[in-house]
């Protein structure tokens, strides 16, 4: 199953609501991430969470270069397994 994001929108904090092409949607809290990742640093400041947008895979990005699967993005969103990824 290849993933990708087909909507996304910003809800409070690090999270971010989803829908796939799939056609499921779920929400997703990236606060361990922008924490995690020193190229994420600037998105700690919400104000720069807030810019994200769907890059050509399509998945979430931001200007600073961080980005994340859109498969990591959709088992985080819908407790799925996407069993190819094990």
């Amino acid at each position: 199953m290849i993933v990708n994001v087909q909507e996304a929108r910003y809800l409070d904090g690090y999270r971010v609501w989803l829908k796939f092409n799939t056609g499921e949607s779920g929400e997703v809290d990236l606060h361990d991430m922008i924490f995690k990742y020193k190229v994420a640093e600037p998105l700690r400041d919400a104000a720069q969470f807030k810019q994200f947008k769907l890059d050509e895979w399509p998945t979430l990005a931001w200007d600073c270069g961080f980005d994340v699967s859109p498969e990591t993005l959709y088992e985080r969103a819908t407790g799925k397994i996407i069993e190819w990824l094990q």
